[in-house]
């Protein structure tokens, strides 16, 4: 067709893409993303549940047939990579490799199907990882970062770029289940040995878990579900204390098949949520947390994060996933950018108090100003709203993600509409719904 563009027009010129696939001890991953970037984008991600550390505390040996459910989801992944023209790939393994006495064989294979070198992964380095991942995809993070996955549980203490020390303990969701023969008391025994006098621990009182893996995803999922949350955005959304201990303590005492709104989690996760829900539970009780923030960064990011010039680590997440969108969407990226100065001289002369962190939402929501403009006239309001309230944007928690919807809903709709998202604005506070 003449009209056919030969590339992608919706794309950023940033360099080549990349791609991680992750080898985990429940699921096999392959996240593709745009480019390396201070706000990395996923152009695709896919997971295969192979199930590779299931009876290998029991056996000392990975499964054959989980083995083979790996070399399946890799053969699909190289034609994928091959077909998106990848060639920057990184393989990553974590605790079910390390752990199996036949680890090196089954690394070498998933080698050979991907032609890249597998890189076997530390416990250490893996809470690293994490922690970089969060301490980047997270605004002024502040406190423990916990990774559960199937195999292992990495903590890691994270205050800014600042990361503590890290550890690596035995006690994965398929590790509990094997190890406690399916018991629950038996299980949270097995926890609280682990996570005894752990300095780790002392990092979080008072202050955030940052929780990342596939199962405590899961949960947060059904834990949104349940309270009928409008925002369907799992990074940084925000769990206090109070309700993450009555939630875990629902799960670990009924059948997960009776729990309301459990459709949101996949039937090959549901045996394991209430294993993670008690290392949760216990991490609480040792920790004295005042929230829980799940991060949907951890290890994958945490890679792009190290291969990052200082200069751009400097760069704010946030602004620059704006700068992108605004780029990609706006008729005059220019103008976007010029209405940041105009009206940071408006607040100057009106003489608005304004923090910092008012000041860096502002600078994004002129960015993001004009986004809808291909839209008809009578839904741009809208149709920004909704781009923005559920962009893969990063460095925004979920109320100052909706300031910025509503900022630029009512630069199209006009503030005559009070019935704008009224579900959203209740995410917001009075002063930022003002601001907007």
């Amino acid at each position: 067709m003449g009209l056919m563009p030969k590339n992608a027009q919706g794309r950023l010129k940033i360099g080549k893409s990349l791609a991680i696939v992750d080898i985990g001890s429940n699921s096999v991953r392959l996240v593709a993303y745009e480019g390396l970037t201070r706000s990395p984008t996923p152009i695709f991600n896919e997971k295969a549940l192979c199930g590779l550390g299931r009876g290998v505390l029991a056996t000392g040996l990975l499964a054959e047939e989980a083995m083979q459910k790996a070399y399946e989801a890799l053969r699909r992944y190289r034609v994928l990579c091959d077909i998106m023209k990848i060639t920057d790939v990184q393989v990553i393994a974590t605790a079910a490799a390390r752990d199996a006495e036949n680890g090196a064989a089954f690394l070498k294979e998933c080698s050979r199907i991907m032609r890249v070198k597998a890189q076997l992964l530390t416990g250490k380095r893996e809470a690293k990882l994490s922690a970089l991942g969060v301490a980047y995809g997270i605004h002024k993070a502040d406190g423990l970062v916990a990774d559960l996955g199937g195999g292992s549980l990495e903590l890691i203490s994270v205050k800014g770029s600042t990361l503590g020390k890290g550890v690596t303990l035995p006690i994965g969701v398929i590790s509990l289940q094997d190890l406690s023969e399916g018991n629950l008391k038996k299980a949270q025994k097995i926890i609280r040995d682990q996570l005894d006098d752990l300095p780790q621990l002392k990092s979080a009182r008072e202050k955030s878990i940052y929780v990342i893996g596939g199962t405590w995803r899961a949960l947060a999922r059904l834990h949104m579900k349940q309270r009928g949350y409008p925002l369907q955005v799992m990074h940084n959304y925000v769990i206090p204390v109070r309700d993450a201990k009555d939630f875990t303590a629902l799960v670990e005492r009924v059948s997960t098949d009776t729990i309301d709104s459990i459709d949101a989690v996949s039937a090959a996760r549901r045996p394991l949520i209430a294993y993670g829900a008690l290392v949760l539970e216990e991490l609480i009780k040792k920790c004295a947390p005042v929230d829980i923030v799940v991060s949907a960064l951890g290890v994958r990011e945490g890679l792009i994060f190290e291969r990052l010039s200082k200069k751009q680590l400097k760069e704010d997440p946030l602004i620059r996933a704006a700068h992108d969108l605004n780029i990609l969407r706006s008729r005059s990226p220019q103008h976007c950018e010029e209405i940041i100065g105009w009206t940071d001289q408006f607040m100057k002369s009106a003489h608005f108090e304004e923090t910092p962190d008012e000041k860096r939402l502002r600078h994004a929501a002129c960015l993001l100003a004009d986004i809808g403009w291909r839209a008809h006239p009578d839904y741009r309001g809208e149709q920004s709203l909704n781009i923005i309230a559920n962009a893969s944007f990063i460095g925004v928690d979920h109320p100052g993600r909706v300031y910025l919807a509503l900022a630029v809903a009512y630069r199209h709709m006009g503030l005559g509409d009070d019935q704008i998202s009224p579900r959203l604005r209740e995410l917001a506070t009075s002063r930022m719904l003002d601001r907007a």
